[in-house]
C-alpha cells in the first residue's frame, strides 16, 4: 500500500485532495481544526462550507470560469459534482445551496475508508507526504512555520463576505424578479431598483458609514475583486452603477424604464427563504448595515440572517518559493487552494486536485502534471509558479493569462469562444497521454 498523506484543512481544496487520492487508493490523514478551533469566518464545522457568496459564477463555455468548470469535470472533480448535485437557480452561473453542498461533502470524505478526519489543529509542515490547503485563514503557528521554512514575509490582505436577508422579510411590491434582458417574473435574481434621489441618499449614507476596520484596513493589500462595498463606492459616486448596482437590461414594470441604479439579491438555498446581496461583501459595523442597507427600496424591513464580514486572507509568494507542482523545495510537501493565491472557489477545487495528481505522480514515480497552458487552469497556474510573476497578487482565472490567438481581429465574444474553443481540444488531447493519472481519457469521473 501507497504511504499515507496528511491533508491540512478540510476546504474545498483539501476536500478534493483527499477524495482524489482515496480513489487512487492513497491513504489520508485529513487534519480539520474545526470544532476544536474556531474559525473567525466559518459558522459549521463542517467540510468544504462556503464562507462568501454560495455561487461558483458562470458555467458558459467561452467564459474563463466556465471553461475552468468543463476541464474539472473532464479530469473527474467530485466537488464539482456534489455542487452540480446541490445547486440552486443562479442564471448563467453555479451557485449552491450551502448547506447541502457542505453536507454532501463532509458525508462523503468520512464514508471513505481511505480517509480519516482529525479534528485538531496543527502547526508545523508535515515531515513526510503532505498538501497544506489550509486556505486564507491559515492558522498563525502553521503560517509561521510556512515562513520560517520559505524564508518569505507573507503577504495578506482582507477578504470581505457579503449579507444575507429573510425573504418573507423582503417588500415584493417594490423588488421584482428578472435576470439582466430577461422577462418579469422569469428571472433567477430579485431587483431592488433606485431612482436618483434613492441612489444619492444611499451613497452618502454608504461611504460615511461606521467600519469596523480603519487604519489597519486603510493600510492592507486589497484583492480588487473582493473590496468591500463601500471601498468600491469611495472611488466615484457612480463606480456602484458601473458595477454591482448597474441597471442596464432591468425593467421596473412599475415604470417600464430601467432604474437610476438596481441592488441585486441572488438565492443562498434551493427553497429561496434567504438572499445574498450580490456585490455587497462589507466592512461596516452590524448596526451600519442594517441602517444603510435597509435604505435600499424593498429592504425597508430586511431581516438579516447574516451580517456582512471581513476576515485576514494570507498567501504565499508562489512564483518564488514554491516548483511548479506548488511544492516546498526539498520536502514531499505541497500548497494548495487560496494560501497559494490562486483566487476563487472553483479554483481551489482545481488546486485540491492538482496537488492530488502531483502528490500521486511524485509518490509513484510518474511525470507531474503539465496541463496546457492554452486552458483556463493551466494558464492560471503557469501564470502562480513563474518567476517573472511579480508582483505576486491573487488571482481569478481568466482569459488575459491565456497565449494569444493567430490571425486577424475578433470580437470579444468570438475570441473568447476561441479560446475555450482551442483549450477544450488541447487539453482532451493532454488527457489522452496520461492513462497513468486518468484512465480512459477525459471524463474520467
Amino acid at each position: 500500500m501507497l504511504e499515507q498523506v496528511t491533508v491540512i484543512g478540510g476546504g474545498l481544496a483539501g476536500s478534493e485532495c483527499a477524495l482524489q487520492l482515496a480513489v487512487r487508493g492513497v491513504p489520508v490523514r485529513l487534519c480539520e481544526r474545526r470544532p476544536t478551533v474556531a474559525s473567525p469566518a466559518h459558522h459549521t464545522d463542517r467540510l468544504a462550507e462556503l464562507v462568501c457568496s454560495n455561487s461558483l459564477k458562470a458555467t458558459r463555455h467561452d467564459s474563463a470560469a466556465g471553461l475552468l468548470k468543463e476541464e474539472l469535470a473532464a479530469m473527474g472533480s467530485r466537488l464539482l459534482s456534489l455542487a452540480k448535485e446541490s445547486s440552486v437557480p443562479a442564471g448563467g452561473a453555479l451557485a449552491v445551496d450551502r448547506d447541502a453542498f457542505s453536507l454532501a461533502v463532509t458525508r462523503e470524505v468520512e464514508d471513505n475508508p481511505l480517509i480519516e478526519v482529525v479534528r485538531e489543529e496543527v502547526d508545523q509542515i508535515p515531515d513526510g507526504w503532505g498538501v497544506i490547503a489550509a486556505g486564507p485563514l491559515c492558522s498563525d503557528g502553521l503560517f509561521d512555520a510556512l515562513t520560517r521554512r520559505l524564508g518569505s514575509e507573507h503577504l495578506a490582505f482582507f477578504d470581505a463576505a457579503a449579507p444575507i436577508v429573510d425573504a418573507q422579510s423582503l417588500d415584493r411590491d417594490v423588488i421584482f424578479e428578472q435576470s439582466r434582458y430577461g422577462e418579469e417574473g422569469g428571472g433567477d435574481y430579485l431587483n431592488c431598483p433606485m431612482n436618483r434621489e434613492e441612489y444619492d441618499r444611499f451613497y452618502d449614507a454608504l461611504v460615511s458609514a461606521k467600519r469596523v476596520v480603519s487604519k489597519e484596513f486603510e493600510q492592507a493589500d486589497l484583492f480588487q475583486a473582493c473590496q468591500p462595498v463601500e471601498e468600491v463606492a469611495r472611488t466615484n459616486r457612480d463606480t456602484l452603477r458601473h458595477g454591482a448596482l448597474k441597471p442596464v437590461g432591468l425593467t421596473d414594470p412599475r415604470t417600464g424604464r430601467w432604474p437610476w441604479a438596481a441592488v441585486q439579491l441572488r438565492a443562498e438555498n434551493a427553497e429561496r427563504t434567504a438572499y445574498n446581496l450580490v456585490g455587497f461583501q462589507t466592512n461596516l459595523t452590524w448596526g451600519e448595515q442594517k441602517r444603510v442597507f435597509r435604505m435600499i427600496p424593498g429592504l425597508e424591513e430586511a431581516e438579516f440572517f447574516r451580517y456582512g464580514v471581513m476576515h485576514r486572507n494570507s498567501f504565499v509568494d508562489s512564483p518564488r518559493v514554491l516548483d511548479r507542482t506548488f511544492a516546498i523545495p526539498g520536502t514531499r510537501c505541497r500548497l494548495a487552494g487560496q494560501i497559494t493565491g490562486t483566487e476563487g472557489y472553483t479554483e481551489a477545487i482545481a488546486s485540491g486536485l492538482l496537488a492530488a495528481l502531483n502528490t500521486y505522480a511524485q509518490m509513484t514515480g510518474l511525470p507531474p502534471v503539465d496541463l496546457p497552458r492554452t486552458g483556463a487552469l493551466g494558464s492560471l497556474v503557469s501564470y502562480a509558479t513563474d518567476p517573472a510573476t511579480e508582483p505576486y497578487q491573487p488571482m481569478h482565472v481568466n482569459f488575459g493569462l491565456v497565449p494569444p490567438l493567430g490571425g486577424g481581429r475578433r470580437k470579444k465574444r468570438e475570441r473568447y469562444l476561441a479560446y475555450a474553443d482551442r483549450a477544450t481540444e488541447d487539453l482532451a488531447c493532454y488527457l489522452a497521454t496520461r492513462p497513468d493519472l486518468f484512465p480512459g481519457g477525459a471524463n474520467r469521473g
